[in-house]
């Protein structure tokens, strides 16, 4: 399945068929929408960095967020990060519930995989002004950088991921266990790196764009 221009078939007709396949099922109003970024007045909060820099390498700035994910019966959590230079989802992780460790473990394994970046971009929800989280990027000698409040276009990347994750998977099934969902987004994640290509990066994909096409041409 591709949702871009030059594939089979189109973003905008893809979105099209999923918003009526979702009014003919009926689920267009089923889930309600949880909250998904809660502050905490007692953390310190980190001015944005990201404004007029030109993001021209991987790994000079990263970004993470939480997002919902609906299922045949309730909810779970998603957190990823992505690298802002390429768009590839570095981690993830699902949970039932939105606390820190989660967000923890995504971070660590991005860490442990592709070294610390430059500059760490996120809202400004209790997971990631908290005490725990910060103190792992300021260990990592990591610039934190928070959008400002109700500004989700400080972290347009990130929520262009979670567009496409819901509209070419998570909105076209309806998970029945965590475990489905698990594998299926999964999936989903490893086609967005290694197959989805983007026009911002001139129709290379996040993968492409990270470790350099000369990977890809033997």
């Amino acid at each position: 399945m591709r949702g871009v221009a030059g594939d089979r078939y189109s973003y905008r007709d893809h979105r099209k068929r999923v918003v009526r396949l979702m009014r003919d099922m009926g689920i267009g109003a089923i889930y309600p929408k949880p909250k998904t970024t809660l502050a905490n007045k007692a953390h310190k909060v980190y001015p944005y960095l990201l404004r007029d820099i030109e993001v021209t390498y991987p790994n000079q700035a990263w970004a993470i967020d939480i997002t919902y994910i609906p299922m045949a019966k309730g909810f779970l959590y998603l957190v990823a990060i992505i690298d802002w230079y390429s768009r590839k989802v570095l981690a993830w992780r699902l949970s039932n519930t939105m606390d820190t460790s989660f967000c923890i473990e995504a971070l660590e394994e991005a860490l442990k995989h592709y070294g610390p970046p430059d500059i760490f971009n996120s809202d400004q929800g209790s997971q990631f002004t908290s005490t725990e989280f910060t103190q792992k990027l300021i260990e990592h000698d990591i610039r934190i950088s928070m959008d400002g409040k109700g500004r989700w276009v400080d972290n347009v990347f990130i929520e262009r991921l979670w567009r496409s994750l819901k509209y070419e998977e998570v909105y076209l099934k309806a998970y029945t266990t965590p475990r489905e969902a698990e594998l299926e987004i999964g999936n989903y994640m490893v086609f967005y790196n290694e197959e989805r290509n983007h026009q911002g990066l001139n129709n290379l994909t996040p993968d492409e764009a990270y470790f350099g096409r000369q990977r890809y041409a033997a």
